[in-house]
């Protein structure tokens, strides 16, 4: 009886199911590691359009690790000779004007006229927790879906103003997969619209109106930077109030100096949600891209962006290489000490550390 259910759980020898899975498994896992260093592989795949490879490609490019940096370099300098053909729109306003609504509607205008656009989306992201949603996709549900359209939401982290500090890279990125047109929405907040400014052809503000803010364009600043100021959800009851913020509009901006590029910035009305005026603002887009490009400002103004990512470049490097030094961590955990015990000062702790780094 013993000797019955000895031999009932006996088991043979063989090869296990699980060893010819892990085998299977290692081995694909192998390929897939191989096939995402394969720099060549992935342009060869981003200029035959293919969307996968332009996601894993921004995802290297957004890599923090030192040996994906080098590679994502080489990727960016093979994918130069395909770019700087498309026209970059940046869209700003505040959270709620409905900018996700807007680039929604305006990206589908554009795929319905044969255009393939990439959006961007920088997504907010925590202080606290660093944490980002990235909703964008879900708020985008129609034009998701379409083929010929890319959106990519990148947390914004703690970069400047709360742009992506790989934005500019992946510009070049979706150029070289052919994207004709390439949308960047800025959270709104902060300094994100000078550095979105200085990565774009074209700047659009969205407004709303009613909501107090229409006489802040006499004073400098964003309103300044802006190639146009689009009035949203100027339907139903909104679309008096948005006809006497127009208005408005039109007066603050002839109080600014003349724009070197000799283009003057114009206000229209528009319904994201209605689909109104979507079409209007493409074609203004259009002539000023011709304005520009008879004047040459579109390329001078393009080459003054590639100077100013150069020392931005450098300036980031210099801080992380600053950082990321053992002897600097340490005596920078010593001053943070001597500051909470208020035995030194923040200016005075900064010119120790500059000083012990020379």
């Amino acid at each position: 009886m013993s000797k019955q259910k000895k031999s009932a759980l006996k088991e043979n020898k063989g090869i296990s199911v699980s060893e010819i899975t892990n085998k299977s498994s290692i081995e694909s896992i192998k390929k897939k590691r191989k096939t995402k260093i394969d720099t060549d592989a992935l342009l060869a795949s981003i200029l035959k359009k293919d969307v996968t490879a332009l996601s894993r490609a921004i995802t290297l490019v957004e890599s923090k690790n030192p040996k994906h940096k080098k590679q994502a370099n080489t990727l960016l300098k093979a994918c130069l000779p395909y770019a700087n053909n498309s026209i970059r729109i940046g869209v700003t306003g505040v959270p709620g004007v409905g900018k996700s609504t807007f680039i929604e509607a305006f990206g589908k205008h554009l795929t319905s006229i044969g255009k393939r656009i990439a959006v961007l989306a920088i997504d907010p992201s925590s202080t606290i927790t660093k944490g980002s949603i990235l909703g964008d996709k879900t708020r985008m549900e129609d034009l998701v879906k379409d083929k010929n359209a890319f959106i990519r939401p990148s947390a914004s982290g703690e970069s400047l103003g709360g742009v992506a500090r790989k934005t500019r890279e992946s510009i070049i990125l979706c150029e070289a997969a052919g994207f004709d047109v390439i949308i960047i929405e800025t959270v709104g907040v902060g300094q994100s619209e000078t550095t979105v400014h200085s990565m774009v052809d074209f700047f659009l503000l969205l407004k709303l109106a009613g909501a107090g803010d229409e006489l802040q364009g006499i004073k400098r600043g964003i309103i300044e930077m802006a190639d146009s100021i689009a009035i949203n959800k100027a339907d139903g009851d909104n679309l008096k109030k948005a006809k006497l913020a127009k208005v408005e509009f039109n007066r603050a901006l002839h109080l600014y100096p003349e724009k070197s590029s000799n283009w003057l910035p114009k206000v229209i009305l528009c319904s994201a949600l209605q689909n109104e005026g979507i079409d209007s603002i493409w074609n203004i887009i259009l002539e000023y891209i011709e304005i520009t490009t008879k004047n040459n400002f579109f390329s001078k103004k393009r080459n003054e962006q590639n100077k100013f990512w150069l020392i931005q470049t450098i300036e980031e490097q210099l801080k992380s290489d600053f950082f990321n030094k053992p002897k600097i961590k340490k005596a920078l955990a010593n001053q943070i000490q001597l500051l909470e015990s208020n035995k030194t000062t923040p200016f005075a702790a900064a010119d120790y550390l500059l000083n012990l780094n020379n």
